[in-house]
């Protein structure tokens, strides 16, 4: 009983798992107490198992089994290097020298293509059946308590959730027909029933791993300054009278349906302090084919190039640099549900690095382009991507917007459009520094920006150039920025993971099913 109450005493902050990542990590303070630190040495020699005895009182190390991570579905295995980054040449376009420098990457797996229609269509039916399915349990409409699940196996109440291995109505009842038609309008004007894409908002939560465990962020003041001098200063202003101040983002949707997004800068309270959570309205902005070429005549895309069955493999556009994080959390959390217990060592999808993506696209040989040569067409006049070859002349590589996705040649890593098609979002910020301002070793500069701050701390790095841009753009160093709310019809993005657990042994590279193959 001693030792119980001498550990429920200790201070120590405690992160707390989030959607299956893991399990939490504890930071205990200083044990001040020898006899209990022998106590407990002793408690774990007679009560080991058999790994214990069996050493002989050798240290032999604590056994486990290891984790065989799959290969991913549409993923390949790009791994860990080294990367020259940036342009060593000076920019022939505007004539400046941009930075160079040598950095390392970890493997981490990449989508061998763009996120397609199809895929992210995907992601707008399962959040439009969530609502639904939250007004089917609702008494205002269906009132069918089984579309969500309130109790466990042994009938004790739990956090709601929806239960999505019950159907939807076929033959709906008046009240069911109503939740069904909710989340669809009709244009006034025309009378076509269309989805009601402001309802399609997407909530989910982050828990910040990294800010949760800097030093500065320690409840106990020792463990936030290691230099013991300081701990011996009970002067006014020394570090038991240091505030811990954190910064989290909110949000939170008002009776009318609009979205409200706060960055709350406080005293610390507690672990979920470093639990963000973001709600975003995740349908595509299909007039950016519009709004992004007046003077055209783009009215078809802007109607067929996400609806239409017909680009269902053609890389997803309108998608800003927060749908497509949004799309990120979901494809983890739909994943999770499916694995069990190997769901904590499973790392989330994300958005890569400006370093990743840039290692990924250069290939094993590092090349300028994805390709082995600098030229941008073959001897035939193949070209090598889809991009602008010629002023006003889209058509010249066989393509006047975006491609089929993986038509081109992929790179030596197994990347489909690299180079053109659609220009990709980085989880990067952008600054004219680039990669100096960076690590050296899987480098990446991060900042969410406040709802509040400068429209000039939201532009993000956005890599590989597209369908519009010339020559110059498509190269693997070029950099670019675009805000981070601000959808084209020229960005799309893909996914990246990092790996559940590193190897120091040389391997053969994993077989991963790629959707080119596929096809």
């Amino acid at each position: 009983m001693k030792l119980t109450k001498v550990a429920q005493t200790r201070k120590r902050t405690i992160l707390p798992p989030s959607l299956g990542e893991g399990l939490g990590v504890v930071f205990p303070s200083l044990w001040k107490s020898l006899g209990v630190g022998l106590l407990l040495l002793f408690l774990t020699s007679c009560f080991g198992g058999k790994e214990t005895m069996a050493s002989g009182g050798e240290l032999t190390g604590s056994k486990g089994s290891a984790f065989a991570e799959p290969a991913p579905y549409g993923m390949v295995l790009i791994k860990r290097g080294h990367l020259k980054m940036g342009l060593e040449n000076k920019d022939s376009l505007w004539g400046r020298e941009t930075p160079v420098r040598d950095i390392s990457v970890e493997g981490f797996w990449m989508d061998d293509t763009e996120i397609t229609n199809s895929e992210y269509r995907q992601f707008v039916s399962y959040v439009r059946d969530s609502i639904i399915r939250e007004r089917l349990a609702d008494p205002n409409y269906g009132g069918d308590e089984s579309y969500k699940i309130e109790e466990d196996k042994n009938g004790d109440p739990i956090k709601p959730y929806l239960n999505w291995k019950k159907a939807l109505p076929r033959k709906p009842n008046e009240d069911e027909l109503r939740a069904l038609e909710s989340v669809y309008v009709t244009n006034p004007v025309t009378g076509e029933k269309m989805l009601d894409y402001s309802q399609m908002n997407y909530r989910y939560e982050i828990y910040d791993y990294t800010t949760a465990a800097l030093r500065r962020n320690r409840v106990d003041p020792e463990e936030r300054n290691l230099d013991t001098d300081k701990w011996n200063d009970q002067k006014q202003g020394g570090i038991y009278d240091e505030k811990v101040m954190i910064s989290k983002d909110t949000a939170y949707i008002d009776d009318e349906g609009k979205i409200h997004r706060e960055t709350l800068n406080r005293e610390y309270t507690g672990p979920w302090d470093f639990l963000n959570t973001y709600i975003i309205n995740i349908y595509p902005d299909t007039t950016c084919w519009v709004n992004d070429f007046p003077n055209a005549d783009n009215e078809m895309y802007m109607r067929n190039y996400f609806s239409n069955a017909a680009y269902n493999d053609y890389p997803v556009v309108g998608v800003t640099w927060e749908q497509a994080n949004a799309f990120c959390a979901w494809r983890t959390e739909f994943l999770l549900k499916g694995l069990g217990p190997a769901a904590r060592f499973v790392q989330r999808y994300r958005l890569p690095t400006e370093a990743e993506w840039e290692y990924a696209a250069r290939g094993k040989e590092q090349n300028e382009f994805p390709w082995e040569n600098e030229d941008v067409a073959s001897g035939k006049g193949c070209f090598f991507a889809n991009f602008k070859p010629d002023d006003g002349n889209y058509t010249k590589d066989g393509n006047l917007i975006t491609s089929k996705a993986g038509i081109y040649q992929a790179n030596s890593n197994g990347l489909y459009d690299m180079a053109g098609n659609v220009a990709e979002w980085t989880s990067t910020i952008y600054t004219e520094a680039g990669v100096d301002a960076m690590n050296d070793i899987s480098p990446q500069l991060k900042y969410n920006a406040a709802k509040e701050d400068p429209y000039r701390l939201k532009k993000k790095s956005v890599r590989g150039g597209s369908w519009k841009d010339p020559e110059s753009y498509i190269r693997s160093a070029w950099r670019t920025s675009e805000f981070q709310n601000q959808p084209r019809s020229y960005i799309g993005f893909r996914c990246v993971r990092s790996l559940a657990n590193t190897t120091s042994e040389k391997a053969k590279p994993a077989k991963a099913s790629t959707k080119k193959q596929r096809k």
